[in-house]
């Protein structure tokens, strides 16, 4: 039975060998420079206080690997599924090696063994090409962005991408035991782990756990977007810059009650400068500071491992439903 697998899917796995070995090759020539610049440029900067220009040069520096290891982490999971996972029974069916429907003996031994022994070396796979890239290249630039929180860098990042491609395995395998048919089977994989991603990230992700609130004076350093619409002067909190590290879901402009400014205390309070026909922007602060202030509802830095745990454990616990579903699938007796 393992001669068997192996000749069915060596394709694959040289595949995968091959570009496991290129991703080594290329981090190892430069990643250990990534790191070496990181630790004498950007570490040794943080006495002073002044990194403004150590940073820069540091990300500018092989900033075509950063967005080629982005690229690679966030669609290896679903390339997994897709060339592994969906053929993995959809081919067998196709090639009338098993039955339009399966027993539970040695045809659904052999698929069983097969996509255990599939699913190790993926695993395997991907698990040292994450180790490599995160310590060689997306660790030193992270810690540089401080941008860990953001949607796309989230998920490519740590531990989730392997619940991605756990559950993108398993949801392969299992469209192609449904539809018996490679092709569809390959689809069905992609829309499926597309919309669960897209669900988990948008709506499940910011209610993992309950953000906190906090209020910011306002001053004239504050991250504030002023300026003129149809309706006269608008004023709108921003989330860029308020709390760097944190994920910050939302900033508002509001007084003691809860309320944001009136248009009718807007025009009052932030008069037009005669030389530049806009808002007096200081004066603008001023009168707005004293009424008001900002209510920021964000997630703390210190969540972000526990949202990736959390995260993981969601399509970690995917995968094993659908696994059952399948072997309970395989396992049903012939009518």
């Amino acid at each position: 039975m393992i001669r068997f697998t192996w000749l069915q899917f060596r394709s694959q796995v040289a595949v995968a060998t091959a570009g496991l070995l290129a991703v080594a090759v290329v981090l190892a020539v430069t990643g250990p420079n990534l790191v070496h610049l990181y630790d004498t440029t950007v570490v040794a900067c943080a006495a002073s206080h002044d990194c403004s220009d150590a940073t820069t040069a540091f990300l500018d520096t092989d900033g075509w690997l950063q967005v080629a290891a982005d690229f690679l982490l966030l669609f290896l999971p679903v390339i997994i599924g897709i060339f592994w996972g969906a053929p993995l029974a959809a081919r067998e069916f196709e090639a009338g090696y098993l039955p339009p429907r399966v027993d539970s003996g040695s045809h659904a031994k052999a698929l069983a063994g097969g996509e255990a022994r599939m699913r190790s070396v993926g695993q395997h796979a991907r698990h040292r090409a994450v180790q490599l890239d995160r310590h060689l290249v997306v660790e030193p630039s992270d810690q540089v962005r401080g941008e860990r929180f953001d949607t796309l860098t989230f998920s490519a990042r740590d531990i989730v991408p392997v619940g991605y491609a756990a559950f993108a395995f398993v949801l392969g395998f299992s469209a192609g035991l449904l539809l018996r048919r490679a092709l569809p089977a390959m689809a069905l994989a992609l829309g499926g782990f597309v919309g669960a991603r897209l669900a988990i990230s948008s709506w499940v992700r910011p209610r993992l756990i309950s953000p906190l609130r906090t209020t910011m004076s306002i001053n004239g350093n504050s991250p504030l977007n002023i300026g003129l619409n149809p309706q006269g002067v608008h004023v709108v909190a921003t989330t860029r810059g308020i709390l760097p590290g944190d994920w910050v879901y939302s900033a508002q402009i509001v007084n003691a009650r809860g309320h944001a400014p009136t248009a009718a205390f807007l025009d009052h309070a932030c008069p037009f400068s005669k030389i530049t026909y806009q808002p007096n922007i200081p004066a603008c602060i001023a009168h707005i500071s004293a009424k008001f202030h900002e209510l920021v509802s964000y997630q703390p830095a210190s969540r972000y491992w526990d949202l990736q745990w959390y995260e993981t454990a969601i399509f970690l616990g995917l995968a094993v439903a659908l696994g059952a579903l399948c072997f309970l699938w395989i396992r049903r007796p012939v009518s």
